[in-house]
């Protein structure tokens, strides 16, 4: 069997693509190394809303990393933003208006990585001028690394990423999540998972939205739906999707951006059929 061809994870300069790889890569490496050893666990907007001293330092590793080349950007990091939607909604506003704007999640499924349990990842986003030019999703226990380029194509492991090719929604498996807003969003996602479970194939909940949005971006699922998100959860994964051929929503249909906070996701061919179900459900979130 053919070996697949693995990106290098050594930068060897200063383009912003290597170093998302590689600072995607050492803090991937590094929490990997750390799973079933967490010494640090807090709660931030909720019971159901972990940080971990992991989720700390990768954020500081990653930080450290960019800000070694690329000294006069910005950095929006979800560990340097307070807790609630409010203040990252807040957050996303003020951040806008940098010129470079990295945006970064150190550790999207920290639940799952708090529990052993394999699905999370590191998510690493540059935007300029408020649009996200380079995404870089790295999922340490697979050694997956996706990646993207405005205008560029989309890849892992050097090979090209596809949507899949579902035209139908009752033939597709969709990502849905649990947001740990149990007071408002929670109710809001639950609405349309149970929409969406009577006219999907499959419903599945991974976890990670960054890692939801890879697998729709390399056609193992057809669509992901969930409201009150950050964008640190989606700005990586939203271009893997659109340079895959994907389209990238809010709830009600208007093209994504960094604000986006309820969204939908697929191959392109369902999209309106998810936009539909969500809405005849009241779960837009909007």
């Amino acid at each position: 069997m053919e070996s697949k061809p693995s990106i290098p994870y050594v930068v060897g300069s200063k383009s912003p693509m290597a170093v998302a790889i590689n600072s995607a890569a050492k803090a991937g490496e590094w929490i990997k190394s750390r799973v079933g050893s967490v010494k640090d666990l807090s709660t931030k907007y909720s019971p159901q809303d972990l940080v971990t001293d992991v989720d700390k330092g990768a954020e500081t590793m990653i930080r450290k990393l960019i800000l070694t080349h690329f000294p006069d950007h910005d950095i929006l990091g979800e560990e340097g933003v307070a807790p609630g939607a409010e203040a990252s909604a807040a957050a996303v506003t003020a951040a806008k208006k940098s010129e470079y704007l990295w945006i970064i999640d150190p550790v999207d499924g920290t639940t799952n990585f708090v529990q052993g349990f394999p699905f999370f990842c590191v998510s690493i986003a540059l935007a300029y001028k408020g649009e996200v030019i380079i995404g870089v999703i790295y999922d340490p226990m697979r050694d997956e690394m996706f990646v993207a380029e405005k205008g560029k194509g989309a890849y892992m492991h050097g090979n090209p990423t596809r949507v899949s090719k579902e035209a139908l929604l009752a033939d597709s498996v969709i990502a849905i999540g649990f947001n740990p807003d149990s007071e408002v969003a929670a109710p809001i996602n639950l609405k349309g998972i149970t929409a969406l479970a009577d006219r999907a194939r499959s419903l599945r909940a991974g976890g990670s939205a960054a890692l939801h949005l890879a697998y729709v971006a390399a056609g193992r699922l057809s669509g992901y739906y969930e409201v009150n998100l950050n964008a640190w959860d989606t700005a990586a994964g939203a271009l893997l999707v659109t340079e895959s051929g994907g389209i990238v929503t809010d709830t009600a249909g208007n093209p994504y951006d960094i604000g986006v906070r309820n969204l939908i996701a697929s191959n392109g061919k369902i999209q309106q059929q998810l936009l539909d179900v969500v809405s005849a459900a009241g779960a837009t979130g909007l």
